[in-house]
């Protein structure tokens, strides 16, 4: 476990540094939180099915920090006009989001009676999930203007990659309750000699985060923040579940529609 996480706290210095080489050149910091819903794509359920979907939702929380460019802390003055510091912030990012999964969809509608229906039933599994990272933010807007409260709205959109410990959750109300036992899981997941589907404990990936979303002024020194995230893992064991059917073609990914509250430190 401690070696696991050695990358996990090494990427949070290397942020709390880079935030810190920022704040010695004069920039202006923004701090936040988010909270709102996920909807968490994995193996569980029926590929492609909305309602599937919908029915694995869970919640996301997370602090924020964002190096302004636009305006300079040292001086309480803004920076030197161009492009970059007047259209990009960089934000840095703890979260964590946690969501129950269950199979829904067809092959476990009542008109399903046999085994296999019931072992899909009773196996639940939980999806959750601490993420560090950070990402480029561009606004089509001056974001001087908007500092200045010229108009009230700022949209943006984002690209940035995370890291993510994961502690997925798995459990089977059939048989003898053992997750492990190869009777109590639907028996076309896992065939002796190939890599047993459930994986659970402790793990950590890699991943890309793409968002579009909106800012709204509230006050001088503070905005309202609306954010759609689409976030692609490159692993298919966030979910501690990696059956190997022709429909499980993808990693897992998920949305996360976030509102959130800024706050302009300086």
């Amino acid at each position: 476990m401690r070696f696991k996480l050695k990358p996990l706290a090494l990427l949070i210095i290397a942020v709390s540094v880079f935030s810190r080489g920022y704040s010695q050149l004069g920039f202006s910091h923004e701090i936040g939180a988010i909270i709102g819903p996920v909807e968490f794509r994995s193996d569980f359920g029926q590929r492609n099915n909305e309602p599937t979907n919908l029915g694995n939702s869970g919640i996301g929380i997370g602090i924020i920090h964002y190096i302004n460019f636009a305006y300079r802390a040292d001086c309480n003055c803004y920076s030197t006009d161009t492009y970059w510091n007047d259209h990009f912030k960089v934000r840095s990012e703890i979260s964590w989001n946690y969501t129950p999964l269950d199979h829904i969809g067809k092959f476990v509608s009542p008109s399903r009676t046999g085994p296999n229906a019931q072992k899909l039933r009773d196996h639940h599994g939980v999806a959750e999930n601490f993420d560090v990272g950070m990402q480029l933010e561009y606004f089509p807007r001056s974001i001087r203007a908007f500092q200045a409260m010229m108009y009230k709205f700022a949209p943006f959109v984002s690209l940035g990659a995370h890291y993510t410990n994961s502690s997925p959750q798995g459990w089977t109300d059939y048989g003898d309750l053992d997750i492990y036992n190869p009777d109590n899981i639907y028996s076309h997941w896992w065939d002796p000699g190939d890599e047993y589907p459930i994986r659970l404990g402790s793990q950590n990936a890699w991943s890309v985060v793409a968002s579009v979303g909106v800012r709204y002024k509230l006050t001088v020194l503070s905005d309202l923040m609306l954010d759609l995230r689409w976030q692609y893992y490159f692993s298919d064991w966030i979910d501690g579940f990696n059956h190997k059917l022709s429909y499980n073609k993808f990693n897992d990914w998920l949305i996360w529609l976030n509102f959130g509250y800024i706050y302009y430190l300086d």
